[in-house]
Order: structure tokens, then sequence, then C-alpha cells
């Protein structure tokens, strides 16, 4: 809008209420004294090439529009008795400082929150202050320590219980296993003992099993490297000749399958 040297730019207003602020703004007129014929035709002046507008935003300039235009006629026309001292653009004034007050204090609530944002991330939270706690005299005498280690009862003396649980896999258990296995057959491989079972303890307390017989000379352990598979042949405590060379390339192997079952 061009009246007076005066250009609006009515892209960047926000309703009727943000275009009138700046009009009466930007030439410094008093609110409170409002020259309504003015303001009424540059207003028009600026819906007029507000271009193609929504049909909610151009009703409510349409409708300011209208108000402005009715306290105009109001302004001309006497007034009726009673209402001599009422000013016709009160109602305005009181709707335009409120926005503008409604405005600022959007304008700061902005700023502080990008103030916050430059020095602080998303998500921060002041830490909370302790309150300061006032030394409170202690006022004790002898008689309430007194009376306070009274009422302290002993503590009741009970009979402790020592409970032992037995291991789920007993190393017996075990032992039975390898000596079976190895009077069946001339070999077996250390991995196909713990195969049906899954649980570690069954693997630890067969290797300790294998250890014990081996020390007792009733089965010869051998390996060939580090991390190779176990084998376990008979030993001399199990009438076994003790010359068991090492697991050769052509040898058959054996594998057992567990407690009870044949070996192939």
């Amino acid at each position: 809008m061009n009246d007076g040297f005066l250009v609006v730019e009515t892209e960047r207003f926000h309703g009727p209420l943000d275009l009138l602020l700046h009009l009466i703004r930007t030439q410094d007129i008093d609110i409170f004294d409002i020259p309504i014929s003015l303001i009424t035709r540059q207003f028009l002046a600026a819906i007029q090439g507000m271009g193609d507008p929504g049909v909610d935003e151009a009703g409510e300039f349409l409708e300011m529009a209208a108000a402005l235009v009715r306290i105009k006629a109001r302004m001309l026309l006497p007034s009726p008795s009673g209402e001599e001292d009422h000013d016709p653009r009160a109602e305005l004034v009181r709707r335009l400082l409120e926005y503008e007050m409604i405005h600022e204090v959007a304008h700061r609530l902005r700023s502080a929150e990008n103030d916050r944002g430059r020095r602080f991330g998303k998500g921060y939270t002041e830490p909370r202050r302790r309150p300061h706690l006032a030394e409170a005299p202690l006022h004790v005498t002898w008689d309430d320590l007194l009376a306070a280690a009274t009422r302290i009862e002993p503590p009741t003396e009970g009979e402790a219980e020592h409970r032992v649980t037995r291991r789920a896999v007993a190393m017996t258990e075990k032992v039975d296993l390898i000596v079976q296995a190895v009077r069946k057959v001339r070999r077996i491989e250390f991995a196909s003992l713990v195969a049906p079972w899954r649980d570690r303890i069954h693997g630890v307390m067969t290797l300790l099993a294998g250890l014990e017989l081996g020390r007792r000379r009733v089965v010869s352990l051998r390996q060939r490297q580090h991390f190779s598979p176990l084998w376990i042949y008979p030993g001399r405590g199990a009438g076994g000749s003790g010359d068991e060379s090492m697991l050769s390339a052509d040898e058959p192997e054996y594998s057992y399958a567990g407690a009870g079952e044949e070996a192939t």
C-alpha cells in the first residue's frame, strides 16, 4: 500500500490487529486518539493489496474493516442520551493494547528461548540448589540419653542354621561314565562324552573325573597338540598295556553317545 509514503507489506502480519498496530506505531499516532478516517483508508487499501488470501484470513480483515467503518459512523452521528462521554474508539483501543502486550510477551519469550538454546542443549535442567540448613542447637541431658539407652532391646539369639546343598552333578557319575566307556571301546574322544549335555558343569565334572582317573592310572589321556581333540585310553590300572600310541590319521574313530548306550 502507498498512501502518504506509507508502505505496508500485508504478508508479514498475523491478523487485522497486527496490521492496525503497525499502522499506528509507524506513523507515531497516539493510540488513545486514533484518527479513524485516516486509519480506515489505510487499512482498506492494505487489505485490497493482499491478493488472494484464505477465507478465514479475509473474513478477519473484513470484520475489522466493518468495525472501523462502524466506529467512524458513530463518531459522526450524534451520541444517544447518556453516552456523551463514551468514546466509540475505547473498545478498539483496549483490544490493541491487549494485543500489543501479548505480542511483547511472546517476543520476550522467543528471545529468552533463543538465548537459552545458544547456551544450553535441549532437555537441560538447572541443578536444584540445596536449601541452606541452619544449625540447630542440640539440647540433650544425661537423663534423656539414659532413657534412650534403656529403650534399646538386645537382639534375640537364634540357632544358626547351616545348609549344605548337593551339587547338581556328582563326580562319581562321571567316573562311572568314563570307566564304562573305555571298557566298551579301545579309545574315546572327550567331546563325545560331554556331547549329550549342554550344561558347562557336566563338561567340568567330566574333565575332573578324567584327570582323577588318569592320576590313578585307570585311564590315559592323549592329545596331539594344544587345543586339539582330547582322547581317553584304558590305562595300566584298567588292564591295558600302557603303551597306547598317539592317535594316527589311519586309525578308525569311535564316539560315545552317553551312559547306558552302545558305542560305535
